[in-house]
């Protein structure tokens, strides 16, 4: 009897344990169209915080610690606050940005994005208004707090 209650316990204990390694082995696979609209708001909620407090706090506010901008003369500047410093220095008043993802992508465990589209910046002067159009793309990774920060822009 005793040996008995063992052997129905073990095939207890490994119908429980194969449940769990069949669990752990399933990929969490997001709701990818759920993903792209975060992103897309986060993209829109970044390009509103630039019109709102300048391009110095919105690149900064929106930057991963560790984020990455490649800007003229393929020149990257490394880091959130080294990003802030850059725009900080060069971009003042009088200006807008615009843009709008027309391409978001996301990556199968959902935990990176990638955006692409085109900018408008319109600088205006005493006499002049300069317009510079370009396209843009970003990569965008889910913080451990669920927020999104761009790691490359």
């Amino acid at each position: 009897l005793i040996q008995s209650e063992q052997i129905s316990y073990m095939k207890k204990l490994i119908i429980i344990i194969s449940a769990l390694v069949i669990l752990i082995s399933c990929q969490y696979k997001p709701d990818v169209e759920s993903v792209k609209q975060e992103i897309f708001n986060t993209e829109k909620a970044f390009e509103q915080m630039v019109a709102e407090k300048g391009i110095a706090e919105g690149f900064y506010q929106f930057a991963a610690k560790d984020a990455v901008i490649k800007r003229e003369n393929d020149t990257l500047i490394v880091g959130s606050e080294n990003i802030r410093n850059y725009y900080s220095s060069r971009f003042k008043t009088n200006f807008t940005l615009s843009w709008t993802p027309e391409s978001i992508r996301v990556s199968e465990d959902g935990t990176l994005a990638w955006t692409y589209g085109h900018y408008l910046y319109t600088f205006k002067t005493d006499s002049t208004v300069i317009e510079r159009k370009g396209v843009f793309h970003t990569v965008w990774q889910k913080q451990p707090d669920k927020t999104w920060k761009y790691v490359w822009d």
